[in-house]
């Protein structure tokens, strides 16, 4: 099984995923664009038992603003590491904390709350597709 490494902005805290992603893709929702400041956050999902905190566990926080999401961070530096989504049972290990990881992009959700525009051809879900609990609703690229 194949294995990725990633890590903080600082190297204090450093993650392995395992396996293969549940998804991967582009979030355009205001929380997630606050929380990674910037227009588009890109996310990959997986499930619990492939991630795994190889270095640092201790200096994670974690801020709630939703219980949907433990937006877990580096304490040294602020680092976005990953936000686990309990309801979901995946977590989000931010595609640009594991560089040796291929991203390939499959979808957009939440794009009815983009800022910027992002014409890829990619499905763009108005909310979340229907077995997310979405509406399932696509919006044109």
């Amino acid at each position: 099984m194949e294995s990725y490494k990633g890590r903080c902005f600082c190297g204090a805290v450093e993650v392995e995923v395992t396996g293969k992603p549940e998804a991967m893709g582009f979030c355009h929702c205001t929380s997630c664009r606050e929380w990674s400041a910037a227009p588009v956050n890109s996310f990959v999902l997986w499930r619990p038992e492939n991630v795994k905190v190889t270095k640092g566990k201790e200096n994670l926080g974690v801020y709630n603003r939703t219980p949907k999401s433990d937006r877990q961070f580096c304490r040294t530096c602020g680092g976005h590491v990953m936000t686990a989504h309990p309801g979901f049972n995946l977590v989000d290990v931010y595609a640009a904390t594991i560089p040796s990881f291929g991203y390939d992009p499959q979808l957009h959700i939440y794009y009815g709350e983009k800022v910027l525009a992002l014409r890829d051809g990619l499905p763009k879900f108005n909310d979340l597709p229907k077995e997310f609990g979405g509406s399932g609703e696509t919006l044109p690229d």
